[in-house]
Formats: structure tokens, sequence, C-alpha cells
């Protein structure tokens, strides 16, 4: 029961050997924008890019270009959200290999950019405004720390919350087999909940890492 249970996070049960080739299933719905009319997908897709813009383009006055760098972190992180719930499909943001190597890069470029081209105002946020000379070297050692274990964070939270959803998901429908005709219909409603759940997740967990990398890039370059 444990080994079925978890053998959904393991790339090398599912039937096709290459799992991880799942992380690139989005682009395939890339050329939609290309085309010379347009499609509810793609009216999906303005609506989703504009409000995110208009949600983290007041964080970043100074350093607009980045939203760039945001927007596409955010869909990408929702893609591979929202493919892993359609069957067979490996869901690759439920692995720390994958969201550590995200929350990694993210958090290295953004201390390159803050050391190459503010690296003052990155001293500076060591030191809280107002603390007192006796707390300056305990806060030092606090602030870097939290700022040492910010890509764990990242990577820790992303994949817990996908991992959770897709337990309780394949908990539910293990015991669908056993059960009577009674418990049939509630544990079928409570499946459907779960489901319309961890699209909820899967958005939110894009926007929530989203965000933070974009208040890290705001810190950095305020």
């Amino acid at each position: 029961m444990t080994m079925n249970l978890f053998s959904i996070f393991d790339p090398s049960t599912f039937y096709v050997m290459n799992n991880w080739f799942s992380i690139f299933i989005w682009l395939m719905i890339i050329p939609c924008s290309y085309w010379l009319m347009g499609n509810r997908l793609e009216w999906i897709y303005s609506i989703l890019i504009k409000y995110i813009y208009m949600e983290f383009k007041p964080l970043l006055l100074k350093s607009k270009f980045i939203l760039l760098v945001v927007l596409s972190v955010f869909l990408f992180i929702l893609f591979n959200n929202t493919m892993g719930l359609f069957p067979y499909v490996f869901c690759a943001s439920s692995h720390m290999s994958f969201t550590l190597s995200l929350g990694l890069v993210s958090w290295v470029s953004l201390m390159l950019y803050g050391w190459i081209n503010n690296y003052r105002n990155l001293l500076i946020h060591l030191i809280p405004q107002g603390t007192s000379s006796m707390l300056m070297p305990f806060m030092v050692l606090v602030e870097t720390i939290s700022n040492i274990i910010r890509p764990l964070t990242l990577s820790v939270r992303l994949c817990a919350n996908m991992i959770a959803g897709h337990l309780l998901i394949s908990l539910l429908s293990s015991s669908l087999m056993n059960t009577n005709f009674i418990m049939f219909s509630p544990l079928i409603l409570g499946e459907f909940a779960l489901m319309i759940l961890e699209i909820a997740v899967a958005f939110i967990q894009a926007y929530v890492f989203s965000m933070l990398f974009t208040l890290y890039t705001a810190e950095l370059s305020s």
C-alpha cells in the first residue's frame, strides 16, 4: 500500500521512462499565440498575463524588465502544476529536484544581480532600521541565515503543497476499489472537490512563488 501510494512520485514507475520530458508539454501550447486569428486559449493567456503584470508592476518600479522573468516563471510553474493533474502525466513540481533547482537558480541570479548592481543596498538590508548597536551582530547573523535559506523555503513550499494534494487524491482513488455502494457517491464527491482544490492550489502556488521572487527582487533593487 505504501509503495503503491508513493510510487506516483517516482519517475521510474511510469510507462514512459523519460518522464521528465513532461516538463516541456506546455511548449505545445505556445504556437497558439502565433496564429493569425485569436482563440479562447489566447484570450485566457492575455487576461492571465495582464492580471499578473498589474499585480507585480507596483513592486518593481525601478526594474520593470524583471517582470518578463517573473511572468515566465509563473507560467512555467502553473503549467507544470496543472499538467500533473492529468492521468499518466508526471508532475515535476512535486519533486524537490525540480523545485530546488528552480529555487536555487532564482536565488543565485538575484544574488548576482544584487552584488553586481546594488551591493550597498544588499548590505543595508542585513540590519533593519532602528536596530541598536548591541543587536547588530545578531541581526546580521539572522538576516544572513534567512537569506541563505530562501531557495529552500521556496522549493519546499511548492513541493509540499503539490505532494499533499496528490497524496489525498491517490488515497481516495485507492479506497474506491474496496468501498461499498453507499460510500461510493460521497467518495466521488470528495474526489471531485479535491480536484477543484488542486486546480486552485496549482494557481496559488505559482502565484506565491512568483510573488516571493518579485519581493526578493524588489528588496535588492530598491
